[in-house]
């Protein structure tokens, strides 16, 4: 009897446990049927934006290789087409980068990267070389740049790569014989006239890099070399950082400033190399908020605010600090220039900690700024106020200092401290110049700058913006 009792209770615990391997079978069973997912609808909002394959590698899906577009690279054949085809599908991945490879050298022709259509943050990773042409088929006239990038948010140019001009076509016939003559006009001389005449390339010669109407704008790392005329120029831009970056042409190349400026604020400019035959760096109208250290510069004409205010217009410029920085075998060192008959306003400017070497004049404000041609005394000026210069050390080979400020508009508000330059072996004067400058000594100078005028000037009127 208790045998059949405990047959009846083990069937019992096994027909139990057959159901509950049943029950979790089932459930598992239920559990790995594949489940059924609706595609997402596109959002009207971001029916623009690209969709990544995530089954592509990032790099094959985000890098643009002007290789891959039919770029030969061999530095004969037009590659402006591959260049414009890679930089159309880069335009359409946020992010992306258009690789120009090293080990190749591209020709490429007037070219305007355009980033109406284009999402942000784009990078122009330049490793190999890019030339532009020197035959005048390839030039239009009156064209103002080569490699143009307009209205982009958010661009990079950076890379151990070179951009050459191959100015000396344009400028190898361009004499400058009048020392007055710094050749910033854009009037064409007798000697440009004569050698588009014989090289047939147009009399106005393009910048070689520009950027135009652009935010977070960074180059760095490149080369720039033998522009035919500006090599670097932002205008019209918001937040530009330059970094680690050469530019050079030759002391005699004519207007082949190295960075130029306008329009443009927030720019931070560091770390660079500058050697050209005009302003290592020019800042013009409607510039502000702009900090330059740690710049090397020469052979050139210096760093300059200006010439501003010619033929009458108007122009504004403020916050501006140079520190930090050497000039060796430049014209000037530091200087402000304006036209007469302009009107309007510079103010808040600070140069300090600039080692200057055989600079003919380290020191100057020229309020009576002339090219060379007639230029007619008129009564009114840009203002000049606030700019304090703070050691200033080294030597010159004209003028230590020079301030030539207007009649009817005179410089005010100019500081030194802890000037200390030193005629060079080419020169024995040390003769300052002032005319119309107020301001005060904080501290004695070498040589001493005993023509400043104290206090405020009675009878100029202010500038404004």
């Amino acid at each position: 009897m208790k045998n059949v009792k405990f047959l009846i209770y083990v069937t019992f615990l096994l027909l139990l446990s057959l159901d509950h391997f049943a029950c979790i079978n089932a459930k598992t069973q239920k559990q790995k049927k594949p489940r059924k997912v609706k595609a997402p609808i596109p959002s009207k909002k971001n029916s623009t934006s690209p969709v990544l394959d995530t089954n592509v590698s990032s790099t094959s899906s985000t890098n643009f290789n002007v290789l891959n577009y039919g770029a030969k690279g061999d530095g004969i054949s037009d590659d402006t087409n591959a260049f414009a085809k890679a930089w159309t599908d880069a335009c359409k991945v946020q992010g992306s980068m258009l690789l120009v490879p090293s080990g190749s050298v591209f020709l490429v022709n007037p070219i305007t990267f355009l980033g109406t259509n284009c999402l942000s943050n784009l990078v122009f990773q330049l490793d190999g070389k890019i030339i532009a042409p020197q035959s005048s088929g390839a030039w239009k006239s009156g064209l103002l740049q080569w490699i143009d990038f307009s209205n982009l948010n958010g661009i990079t140019i950076r890379g151990n790569g070179i951009i050459d001009g191959q100015g000396s076509v344009w400028w190898n016939d361009y004499s400058n014989n009048d020392p007055l003559l710094e050749t910033e006009s854009t009037s064409p001389s007798k000697n440009m006239i004569y050698n588009v005449a014989k090289t047939g390339m147009p009399s106005t010669k393009p910048t070689a890099l520009r950027f135009y109407g652009s935010s977070d704008v960074s180059v760095t790392g490149i080369t720039i070399k033998n522009s035919p005329q500006t090599h670097l120029k932002f205008d019209n831009c918001i937040g530009v950082q330059v970094s680690n970056i050469s530019i050079s042409s030759p002391e005699e190349s004519p207007n082949t400033d190295g960075i130029h400026l306008q329009n443009s604020k927030d720019v931070i400019i560091h770390t660079t190399n500058l050697a050209c035959g005009d302003d290592c760096i020019s800042i013009q109208t409607g510039c502000s908020s702009v900090y330059i250290h740690n710049v090397n510069c020469g052979p050139g004409h210096g760093i300059s605010i200006g010439g501003l205010g010619k033929d009458g217009t108007k122009a504004c410029v403020s916050n501006i600090t140079v520190r930090d920085s050497i000039f060796h075998n430049t014209m000037t060192g530091v200087r402000i220039k304006t036209w007469q008959g302009g009107s309007g306003l510079v103010q808040g400017v600070m140069f300090s900690n600039i080692q200057v070497s055989d600079v003919k004049t380290p020191i100057i404000i020229d309020q009576y700024y002339c090219d060379g041609h007639n230029c007619p005394n008129k009564t009114s000026s840009v203002a000049i106020s606030g700019v304090s210069y703070q050691s200033i050390k080294g030597t010159y080979t004209t003028n230590p200092v020079r301030f030539a400020c207007s009649d009817s508009m005179p410089c005010a508000g100019i500081t030194l401290s802890t000037i200390d330059l030193n005629p060079s072996l080419k020169s024995n004067d040390n003769t300052t110049f002032c005319w119309k400058a107020f301001g005060e000594l904080r501290t004695t100078t070498t040589p001493p700058i005993s023509c400043l005028q104290t206090g405020d000037p009675s009878h100029s009127s202010s500038g404004s913006c």
